[in-house]
């Protein structure tokens, strides 16, 4: 099935990641991990805003308040409010190993934030890890021996958990409780190679279908609910990092990018890296989870 894409935003991150949709407010948020900023897109109005904070922000998502944020902000889980810039420390996560920080995360079934960490070196070894942040800040350790952690995402009745390590090129999936956040039966969802789309980002639709951004690939892949792969889009930039329903229907995808910044001559030869794009994936999605304040 071919696709249109076409460019949502001309706002342009070194590290576009995290899109998630608010259907309160009918805006779709993004951060640039490097740039160290949240980004806010009206999707009537097209009127964009942006906040600034003091580290490099790995991930986010909605809370009860629509006015507040959780964010991963390097080694610290904090509450982020939007209208007055405060930051609530919820829980602070390997802050005395500076080989690591804070990558993907996103708000369980059960109303936690789950976030995991990576080797922020070059080499990248699998020092990294999975957590789980409650309300009040209570912090569990859930998966370790991780490289980079990403694509977190959850089936639509709750109960499979996915999450990807993006350096082996791995996705798992574990039985899950949505009421306790009880994890079980851990097992491969699906191996990737470079030429495939190593797992970056990703999220699930309403049919159960998990979507990857090939990040080494410059693709979008969708897996059926038993690991089979069944579709591969070709996205229009050479690094996509991450995928969300958007919309007021949730009939939208919407696909953030980075720029190749290590490498000069795909950098020129991808202007479009860094911004983000959308397409219709003739699938729906589910409503993003908010965290429990």
């Amino acid at each position: 099935m071919a696709h249109e894409i076409s460019l949502l935003s001309n706002t342009r991150s070194d590290l576009a990641e995290g899109p998630t949709w608010d259907d309160r407010l009918g805006r779709l948020y993004w951060c640039d991990i490097l740039g160290r900023r949240l980004h806010a897109l009206d999707w009537a109005s097209r009127e964009e805003r942006s906040w600034d904070l003091p580290d490099v922000v790995g991930s986010f998502g909605l809370t009860e308040d629509p006015e507040k944020l959780v964010v991963a902000i390097r080694d610290r889980v904090a509450v982020f409010g939007l209208e007055d810039n405060s930051l609530e420390v919820l829980a602070e996560i390997e802050t005395g190993d500076p080989r690591t920080r804070l990558n993907d995360g996103k708000v369980g079934p059960d109303g936690a934030f789950y976030v995991g960490t990576m080797d922020d070196r070059p080499d990248r070894q699998p020092i990294g890890a999975l957590y789980r942040v409650r309300a009040g800040g209570r912090c569990e350790k859930l998966v370790e021996g991780v490289t980079v952690s990403n694509g977190l995402a959850w089936s639509p009745d709750g109960r499979v958990m996915y999450h990807a390590d993006s350096r082996p090129g791995i996705i798992e999936a574990w039985d899950f409780d949505p009421a306790s956040g009880t994890m079980s039966n851990r097992r491969l969802f699906a191996r990737l190679a470079n030429e495939d789309g190593r797992p970056d980002g990703g999220t699930v639709d309403a049919d159960g279908h998990y979507w990857s951004a090939g990040v080494s690939a410059g693709v979008l892949n969708r897996f059926a609910p038993d690991g089979t792969r069944v579709e591969t889009i070709p996205m229009p930039v050479p690094r996509p990092t991450m995928p969300c329903f958007c919309g007021p229907d949730l009939d939208r995808l919407v696909v953030t990018s980075l720029r190749p910044l290590a490498d000069a001559a795909l950098l020129e030869a991808s202007p479009g890296s860094g911004k983000l794009f959308v397409l219709e994936p003739g699938a729906t999605g589910l409503k993003a989870e908010r965290f429990r304040l």
